[in-house]
C-alpha cells in the first residue's frame, strides 16, 4: 500500500499537470476540475494505485471541500438571491425537489431503487463550488448568465444541504429544525466578529490592516479561522461541513461587502493553489470504477434522472427570465440551456448524501460509487457541452448590479 508522502506526491502531481494540459485544449473546453478527476481516477486505488486516502489527506480534502464552499459563498450576491432572480432560483429547487421524490418514489414501488430519499436530495444539487473555477476561468462571473448560475447554484447547494439535515438525520423532522435553527443562530453571533473587528478608528483594526502586508498575513489567518470555527459549529450540531463553510462565506462578504482585492487573491492562491485540488483528485480516487462498468445501465439511469429533474425545470424556469427591473430581452434557447446544464452539473453534494447513506446503511458502497461517478460524468461533460452553446457575442454581457 502506497505510504501517505506517496500519496500525497502524486496527487501534488496531478495538481501540476491538469492545468498545463487544460492549456493544452484548444479554447480551453476541457475545465481544469475535469482533468484534476479523471486523475486522481488514473492514480487512485481503484486503477494504478498509486495514490490511497489518510488521514492527513482526509483533512486536506475537508479543507479543500470547505475552501471551496466559502469561496461560493462569498461569489453570493444577497441581493441577487432576494431578487426576482433569486426568488425564481428558490421555486425552482423546490420543484425540483417535488419532482426527485415523485419520480424516485414511483422507481422505489418497482424495486428498481434504494435509499429513495438520499438519492432524490442527491439529484436536487448543484456544484456551484466546482463550477465556480470553470465560470472564473471563462468570464463569465459578471455575466448576466454568470450571475443566473449563481442564483440556482446557491440554492442548489443550500437546499440539499437543509435536506440533508431534516431527512436523513437520525433526529426527528422537529428536532432538526430545532438544530438548523441552533446553528443559524451561532452563525448569526460569529457574523458580529468580522465586521466589529473591521470597525474604523479601532486599535485592533489598525494592527489587522497593518498585519495583512507582512509575515502575520492577519485577513487570512482569520478567515481561516472563521472557517474551521463554523465548520466546527456545524460538526457539533451534526450538520454537514458544506453548511458551516457556505455560512463563513456569506459572513465574509457581509464583513467586507465591496470586497477586498488583495485578501481575496491570497485566498484564491490558498485555495486554488493547493486545498481545492486535493479535494477534487481525492474525489476521482473514491471511484470505483470496476463497479461503474458493472452496471453501466444504472449509471446511464442516473446520468437522465440528473438532467431530468434537475436541468430540465431550470431551463423551463428561466424563460421568464427578464432581468431585474423586467426589462431585459429574454433568454435565447441556448442560453437556458446554458443555465440547466451548469445547474445540473453535481458532484460534492452527490458525495456527501451518498456518504451519509452508506454510513447509515441504506444504500451499498457500489451503488454509491456509480451514483458519485454521475456526477463526476456531469462535471465532465456539462460544463463543456454549455461552453460550446455559448455565442461568442454574447458571453461577456454586463450583469445588472441588483437583482
Amino acid at each position: 500500500m502506497p505510504s501517505v508522502s506517496a500519496s500525497f506526491f502524486w496527487i501534488a502531481l496531478c495538481a501540476v499537470v491538469a492545468p498545463l494540459i487544460a492549456g493544452l485544449v484548444p479554447r480551453k473546453l476541457v475545465p481544469e476540475v475535469v482533468l484534476l478527476l479523471i486523475a486522481g481516477i488514473v492514480v487512485g486505488p481503484h486503477v494504478l494505485d498509486l495514490a490511497v486516502m489518510g488521514s492527513e489527506i482526509e483533512l486536506l480534502r475537508e479543507l479543500g471541500l470547505g475552501m471551496l464552499f466559502l469561496l461560493a459563498g462569498y461569489e453570493i450576491d444577497t441581493s441577487e438571491l432576494t431578487g426576482r432572480g433569486g426568488r425564481r432560483a428558490l421555486i425552482t429547487w423546490l420543484a425540483c425537489l417535488v419532482l426527485a421524490f415523485v419520480v424516485i418514489g414511483l422507481l422505489g414501488l418497482t424495486g428498481a431503487i434504494n435509499a429513495e430519499i438520499a438519492v432524490a436530495i442527491a439529484l436536487t444539487s448543484t456544484a456551484l463550488g466546482t463550477l465556480l473555477p470553470i465560470l472564473k476561468d471563462s468570464g463569465m462571473i459578471e455575466t448576466r448568465l454568470g450571475r443566473t448560475v449563481l442564483n440556482h447554484g446557491a440554492f442548489g447547494e443550500l437546499g440539499p444541504v437543509i435536506a440533508m439535515a431534516i431527512l436523513l438525520s437520525s433526529r426527528s423532522a422537529g428536532a432538526s429544525l430545532v438544530v438548523l435553527a441552533a446553528f443559524a443562530a451561532a452563525a448569526v453571533g460569529v457574523a458580529f466578529i468580522p465586521k466589529g473587528l473591521r470597525r474604523e478608528g479601532s486599535k485592533l483594526a489598525s494592527i489587522i490592516r497593518l498585519g495583512s502586508e507582512t509575515t502575520a498575513q492577519t485577513t487570512v489567518r482569520l478567515t481561516i479561522l472563521l472557517l474551521v470555527t463554523l465548520i466546527a459549529v456545524a460538526a457539533i450540531f451534526d450538520l454537514d461541513i458544506i453548511l458551516g463553510a457556505f455560512a463563513a462565506g456569506f459572513i465574509l462578504r457581509r464583513a467586507m461587502p465591496s470586497g477586498d482585492e488583495k485578501l481575496e487573491a491570497k485566498l484564491d492562491g490558498l485555495a486554488f493553489g493547493l486545498l481545492i485540488p486535493i479535494f477534487f483528485v481525492t474525489s476521482g480516487m473514491a471511484i470505483d470504477v470496476k463497479a461503474v462498468a458493472a452496471a453501466p445501465g444504472v449509471l446511464l439511469a442516473f446520468l437522465v434522472l440528473i438532467l431530468l429533474v434537475r436541468g430540465l425545470p431550470v431551463f423551463f424556469a428561466e424563460r421568464f427570465d427578464r432581468g431585474p427591473e423586467l426589462k431585459d430581452p429574454q433568454p435565447t434557447v441556448r442560453e437556458r440551456g446554458q443555465v440547466a446544464l451548469y445547474a445540473a452539473t453535481g458532484l460534492p453534494l452527490i458525495v456527501a448524501v451518498t456518504e451519509v447513506a452508506v454510513d447509515a446503511g441504506q444504500m451499498t458502497a457500489s451503488n454509491a460509487s456509480i451514483l458519485v461517478a454521475a456526477g463526476a460524468i456531469t462535471v465532465l461533460v456539462l460544463p463543456l457541452t454549455a461552453s460550446l452553446l455559448a455565442p461568442k457575442a454574447t458571453k461577456k454581457v454586463p450583469a445588472p448590479s441588483t437583482g
